[in-house]
């Protein structure tokens, strides 16, 4: 898999690899039961990021192992589709 970067220079992916998104939740969620809810048992790590100027959204870095492109790709989508997530990067 390559990926282009902000400088349009090629990434390339060698799967397994540890994969980031980027989570937006409103600050009033709890961030532990909405990601347990969606990779299950899978090993993960996650860090709040920033809170909004007004505090209304919370940002957090969702850090997993992904297996291949697709693996990758479906977990964005099902966060995205996640209810209770504003907003995935």
């Amino acid at each position: 898999m390559v990926i282009l970067n902000e400088n349009s220079q090629k990434l390339k992916l060698d799967y397994p690899c540890s994969w980031e998104y980027k989570l937006v939740i409103q600050a009033h969620h709890d961030i532990g039961p909405i990601v347990k809810e969606v990779l299950q048992q899978r090993e993960h790590s996650i860090q709040k990021s920033q809170q909004s100027k007004g505090g209304k959204y919370t940002s957090y870095s969702l850090s997993v192992l992904v297996h291949c492109d697709d693996d990758r790709k479906a977990l964005f989508e099902i966060l995205k589709s996640h209810q209770s997530i504003k907003f995935v990067l």
